[in-house]
């Protein structure tokens, strides 16, 4: 028993998409074809291509090397969070919330610790550049899996799909630099973590091939090349490469991912889901306030799946579903991806202090601690509602 709950509070995201599945499995008693019809496959080959290659380029220490040369150009606190929030909020529009939170919060990471940063600080800038990929990729189709889905869907055209995400992204982009201006009002210079060296870069004709890998997945997110391609070719190469670090992927992760593709593919076949979802879709602000609210439960890519079949208000729900991945931790499921990349590395951090593996100094930070979830949940209600009534109205 204390196992079990050991691991609920360790994956509490992925038991509840397991219970949600389970629950829909056993009370709708879907055929076998309608539950694997309702898994994305391509999801979650991406996705696990996407974190093996990110593990691939911190063995070979890649992601040290980047941190190092943003610790070299970041000389304040301010200037870290600013520099960090914007890279992940741009580069979001292009590569995906999920990858820019799978690239930038490891080299976060790695960047405030060698500087030395408290633990306070630490969770505030993970959760801030959380915030910014899920808003920074709410401007473009192939931001992330709801944009891409919808723009499909709905065959939006793309002069009016950015006029409406736009609503969005500019003002997100104001709110986060203004938070970050309070939250850094005093000027703190960074340490350069000297007594901790960054190691070079190691193999470089396996960072070379790991980087023709990345780009072939790059190319299967913009669906240039399939995703099987960029599949087969991430296995080959860890394969040749490092073998080991395909123990190093998060398969809870995928898990989470495919309990929450069964729950919202086998619910929305019911008649009274349909006939309810039917009634609560029929007007522009209810198909957005029902948007929000679906994905503070299911979050917002399966919302987006689950909505789309009962309702003509595509703007609507475009823009609900994108403010909605704000709130709750799954209503997002990038978001899942930062919590688990930070619990992660603090729990290393906790272990490496209980063998004195790091200096007294750094077992000092241990005590300006702060709860993720608390830090997370206030950041983004706040977010949820100021934007969520702005975006409306604009």
């Amino acid at each position: 028993m204390k196992k079990v709950v050991s691991f609920i509070k360790k994956e509490p995201v992925l038991c509840a998409a397991l219970i949600l599945a389970l629950f829909a499995v056993i009370f709708v008693k879907p055929g076998v074809s309608q539950v694997t019809g309702a898994i994305d496959f391509r999801v979650l080959s991406l996705l696990f291509s996407l974190m093996a290659i990110i593990q691939a380029f911190r063995s070979v220490n890649v992601l040290d090397a980047f941190a190092a040369f943003v610790l070299k150009a970041c000389h304040t606190v301010r200037s870290l969070f600013l520099s960090l929030t914007a890279l992940v909020f741009f580069s979001s529009m292009a590569v995906t919330n999920d990858v820019a939170l799978l690239t930038f919060v490891p080299i976060t990471l790695i960047t405030c610790r060698k500087a030395r940063l408290s633990e306070k600080q630490i969770v505030l800038l993970i959760v801030i550049e959380t915030l910014a990929a899920n808003l920074g990729s709410c401007v473009t189709p192939m931001g992330n899996p709801q944009n891409l889905f919808l723009f499909s869907y709905y065959n939006m055209d793309g002069g009016q799909f950015f006029l409406e995400t736009l609503k969005i992204g500019v003002p997100s982009l104001i709110l986060l630099v203004a938070l970050i201006l309070v939250l850094t009002r005093r000027t703190v210079s960074l340490t350069t973590g000297a007594a901790s060296p960054i190691s070079p870069v190691r193999s470089p004709w396996r960072t070379i091939v790991y980087t023709a890998t990345l780009i072939t997945i790059l190319l299967s997110v913009f669906r240039v090349l399939d995703y099987k391609v960029s599949l087969a070719v991430t296995v080959i190469v860890l394969a040749v490469c490092n073998w080991r670090l395909f123990a190093k992927v998060d398969y809870s992760l995928l898990l989470t991912f495919t309990g929450f593709f069964i729950f919202t593919g086998t619910i929305s076949s019911v008649p009274a889901v349909s006939e309810t979802l039917s009634r609560l879709l029929k007007t522009p602000l209810s198909s957005y306030i029902t948007a929000i609210a679906a994905s503070q439960i299911i979050s917002n890519v399966p919302a987006a799946l689950l909505l789309s079949g009962f309702t003509e208000n595509a703007q609507a729900l475009l823009l609900g579903v994108n403010v909605g991945g704000l709130g709750t931790l799954i209503a997002s499921l990038a978001s899942v991806i930062s919590f688990k990349l930070y619990a992660a590395d603090h729990e290393r951090v906790l272990a490496a202090a209980s063998t004195a593996e790091i200096a007294p100094s750094d077992k000092s930070e241990k005590k300006d601690s702060v709860s993720y979830f608390a830090v997370f949940s206030l950041m983004n209600v706040l977010f949820l509602v100021v934007l969520g009534i702005l975006v409306w109205l604009l």
